[in-house]
């Protein structure tokens, strides 16, 4: 098959181009490279640059290219500016959606994978350590969260008015590198964000510690960005097998893991060992949210093979690719990783 990767040229786009283009499938990257980096992409992988609003575009990327199938990530994702922005990111991310499978139907591309998130639960409800699944209830607490569960109703039902078998894919927090040019370029997630403030020599902060969590510290599921890729591929392959298939799956490891450990484990492997500082909650920070991810194990039979150490590893040596005087901790911090402090991810992800 021949797959357009919608937002290929961002972090975790460029990670599922390679994870496709490894499986053997062919990839043609759609990207407007807002936030993209084209020299993510491999060579011999052909880039369309421009926005998933340009019917005609888009129209001619699929005839192009054949296109057969569509994994689509290029979004907006930043909670903060969600809320000061919303008609933008509506317009971004569900008329970009609309246009698209539009464009999907009219060429009569069979599969459809959408990049959802964890933000469609908002704050679930239940005692800490209750693992969220798919049939929990969807309550988003941003206009980010409320375009992705907006964009898993369309993609659901244009599927159902179309036979167009399709995957929703909620990402729960992603990190990681498979390599480090293919590290996390921005600094709007809890990984990044951590090691600015190490880098500066500026202690992490943590919103809040008197939450009923074991510590009093939020607590999350981190996925590694190479195991989200691999899910891609699985659901990818599922689709093309199976015409018809209506998919929804959380991608996580089913293990919380607090902020104050996500420090401690970054300080052990940066050498960094600033103890973080303490301010007040945010406000809508959930306690606990981590995945259940036993459907997509019985559904695609994926599972996640990278711990929180492979992620704060390969995403610190990213980190000092692009800022080299960062291994300047007590250990030096050669090895690599990350994640953190900066409160407790909300929930969003990386650049795709």
């Amino acid at each position: 098959m021949t797959w357009l990767i919608t937002g290929g040229a961002g972090y975790i786009g460029a990670h599922v181009v390679r994870a496709m283009t490894e499986a053997g499938e062919r990839t043609v990257v759609y990207d407007d490279l807002s936030t993209g980096v084209a020299e993510r992409i491999p060579d011999g992988v052909p880039l369309v640059v421009g926005s998933t609003l340009d019917r005609a575009l888009v129209t001619r990327a699929i005839a192009g290219h054949g296109i057969t199938g569509v994994v689509h990530l290029a979004a907006k994702k930043q909670v903060g500016e969600s809320v000061d922005l919303p008609l933008h990111y509506y317009h971004e991310n569900v008329e970009g959606l609309r246009v698209l499978l539009e464009a999907v139907v009219d060429a009569g591309v069979p599969s459809f994978v959408f990049s959802s998130s964890a933000a469609v639960y908002g704050a679930p409800d239940g005692a800490p350590g209750t693992l969220v699944t798919e049939d929990t209830s969807c309550v988003p607490m941003n206009p980010y969260g409320e375009t992705k569960l907006a964009g898993e109703w369309l993609v659901r039902a244009v599927g159902r008015a179309h036979g167009l078998a399709t995957a929703s894919l909620r990402y729960f927090n992603v990190a990681g590198a498979a390599t480090p040019e293919l590290a996390d370029t921005g600094v709007f997630n809890l990984v990044p964000m951590v090691f600015e403030k190490l880098t500066a020599g500026e202690p992490p902060r943590i919103f809040g510690a008197d939450y009923p969590t074991p510590d009093g510290t939020c607590v999350r599921d981190y996925i590694h960005v190479v195991d989200l890729a691999e899910a891609h591929v699985a659901a990818a392959h599922r689709l093309a097998a199976s015409p018809g298939t209506d998919l929804t799956l959380n991608i996580g490891r089913g293990e919380g893991v607090s902020v104050r450990e996500m420090i401690d484990r970054i300080a052990g492997i940066t050498g960094h060992t600033l103890p973080p500082t303490i301010t007040a909650r945010r406000p809508g920070d959930p306690p606990s949210v981590v995945a259940s991810a036993d459907r997509i194990a019985d559904t695609l039979h994926w599972k996640s093979t990278h711990d929180t150490h492979d992620m704060i590893t390969s995403a610190w040596q990213g980190w000092l690719l692009r800022h080299p005087t960062a291994a300047g901790g007590a250990a030096g911090g050669a090895a690599g990783g990350a994640a953190g402090a900066e409160g407790a991810d909300r929930a969003e992800e990386a650049d795709r």
